[in-house]
């Protein structure tokens, strides 16, 4: 079972939409649902709320949860207050 979203640092999220905004890959480390820590090299393309949580979207295709990043480009969530 997921655990509930926790939205991230709005700071944080700041971030995220600047590197969205300048369409430059970047590098995204997150967990999966599951606890494996994952990284993936994609451009965020935007962000869409799913079912009451907060997503990236990403040019590949694939969709982050906001809570289960770890880092983008080398700055880390929890370092943001």
């Amino acid at each position: 079972m997921d655990q509930p979203y926790q939205p991230i640092n709005c700071h944080f999220y700041d971030e995220l939409e600047l590197l969205a905004v300048r369409k430059q890959a970047c590098t995204i480390i997150y967990h999966t649902p599951e606890g494996q820590l994952l990284d993936r090299t994609d451009t965020i393309l935007d962000f869409k709320i799913i079912e009451r949580a907060e997503y990236l979207l990403l040019k590949s295709g694939e969709k982050i949860r906001l809570d289960r990043i770890v880092s983008v480009d080398g700055k880390e969530l929890k370092g943001f207050c």
